[in-house]
């Protein structure tokens, strides 16, 4: 018998930070409206705030597809020259704040979080008391919306902190990189896209390119182990999480617009195949893949930081060498971190299927 409408489920999309490859977020969201999906709830850090907020303004895939293959450099990033050199290391940052502003305002409607009629949270940090801000809840929605979105964004040393409402701001992913703890809030499942911290992959050289390069090196190491804590201990609600590989392309380049905007469509197409497996679990991470561990005897050697990691999964046997205790699992994306914790890559996280064909087609999963 039919038990009456199906209530529909309170879904709320959470796009993370990443700079530049944020632009994956808006093939994502195009994937998004046309699954006709329709957030309760947008939330967003940094370049992820920015595709929140104009979202939830009521921008159009194709006005923000537009945007984001004319976008150029001069439209965020101009030198600081005469704060950097009258003011020398008392200067506020390397670049000035008017462009970044204006991208704001551009794309972001006028208001505040209340004038908004999809709801909407924007991570920030108020630098002054050094405590994490979530404009949107409770209390912080009766601030200009695009003063939030531009603090969000305010990379510490690349911009101008922001003033929102009566607090001074710095960039939302110095904490959350990506907010899904505070927008599970009300929500019955969670679609959190992540573009820029789902892995750390070899960067050599890094010590020679700059100050700036390794400042984003050591920012990216610590926002990765921060989300992986966050994501390593969910339970509910469910949560689908989609992540674009744009580990290979850089934070702030502008080549690659195109393959962002289609590769964050194709992963969040190929994730809206197990929306409702999701949405009938009671909680944790999808879509979930049956893997495989699998240790390189030789180039182990017995260090055991992946037991220290890992001590449900890894153990050491009489020979000093790591084993997995239990071979095959059940994996989501945000799970794999066993193996980028071996510092010589003795350890694989495999799909079953994959790692039974031949061993040269394997294909690793990264955390």
């Amino acid at each position: 018998m039919n038990g009456g409408p199906r209530i529909r489920p309170r879904i709320g999309v959470v796009f993370g930070g990443g700079a530049l490859k944020g632009m994956a977020h808006v093939g994502a969201l195009r994937a998004l409206r046309e699954a006709g999906i329709t957030p309760r709830l947008y939330a967003g850090s940094s370049i992820g705030a920015v595709i929140a907020a104009a979202a939830a303004s009521g921008r159009t895939v194709e006005e923000l597809t537009d945007r984001a293959l004319r976008v150029r450099r001069r439209d965020l990033f101009r030198i600081n020259h005469v704060g950097m050199l009258m003011d020398r290391m008392l200067s506020r940052s390397i670049y000035l704040e008017s462009p970044l502003r204006s991208l704001c305002e551009e794309l972001v409607a006028e208001g505040t979080f209340d004038d908004f009629d999809t709801p909407l949270l924007v991570t920030a940090v108020d630098i002054e008391r050094g405590i994490p801000m979530v404009f949107g809840r409770p209390g912080f929605s009766d601030v200009r919306v695009r003063d939030a979105v531009y603090a969000s964004c305010a990379l510490p040393g690349f911009f101008p902190p922001g003033v929102v409402g009566n607090r001074v701001c710095i960039d939302g992913g110095t904490t959350d990189n990506l907010p899904v703890t505070i927008a599970s809030m009300g929500m019955d499942a969670l679609i959190a896209v992540d573009v820029g911290i789902a892995d750390v992959p070899l960067a050599t050289g890094i010590a020679a390119q700059g100050f700036a390069s390794i400042f984003m090196r050591a920012a990216t190491m610590m926002m990765y182990k921060q989300q992986q804590s966050t994501l390593e201990r969910w339970t509910t609600p469910p949560m689908l999480l989609v992540r674009p590989k744009v580990s290979h392309i850089g934070w702030f380049s502008f080549s690659h617009v195109e393959e962002l905007l289609q590769m964050g469509y194709d992963t969040m197409q190929a994730a809206l195949v197990h929306l409702d497996t999701m949405l009938a679990a009671p909680g944790g991470i999808f879509p979930r893949t049956t893997v495989e561990i699998v240790v390189d005897r030789d180039r182990c050697t017995g260090c055991a930081l992946c037991v220290a990691r890992s001590p449900a999964l890894m153990a050491i046997d009489a020979q000093r060498k790591a084993y997995a205790l239990v071979r095959e699992h059940e994996f989501s994306p945000a799970d794999g971190s066993v193996a980028s914790c071996c510092p010589t890559d003795a350890i694989a996280v495999v799909p079953v299927a994959t790692h039974r064909a031949p061993a040269d087609a394997a294909v690793e999963i990264s955390a």
